[in-house]
């Protein structure tokens, strides 16, 4: 289950659930589009990976399994 982190890890930019410019690798680092086309150039800073399209998980069952509130911000994003 993907843990849909509430921000962006560059520009700390809000990324709700429904969030359609949140990106993510496959390890659930997240940032939005924005930082990933002008500042990543479409790679994951943490791991190298690629960044895609985050899915976004429909409203009922973001009642039974909701996106984390804890956000995770690098110090060092260009």
């Amino acid at each position: 289950m993907l843990t849909l982190r509430p921000n962006c890890e560059c520009c700390n930019k809000d990324l709700p659930p429904d969030a359609l410019d949140a990106r993510i690798c496959t390890y659930e680092c997240t940032f939005c589009a924005t930082c990933v086309e002008t500042v990543l150039k479409g790679v994951c800073p943490n791991c190298s990976g690629e960044l895609v399209r985050r899915p976004i998980r429909p409203a009922a069952a973001l009642l039974k399994h909701p996106a984390s509130t804890e956000r995770v911000l690098r110090k060092d994003c260009p």
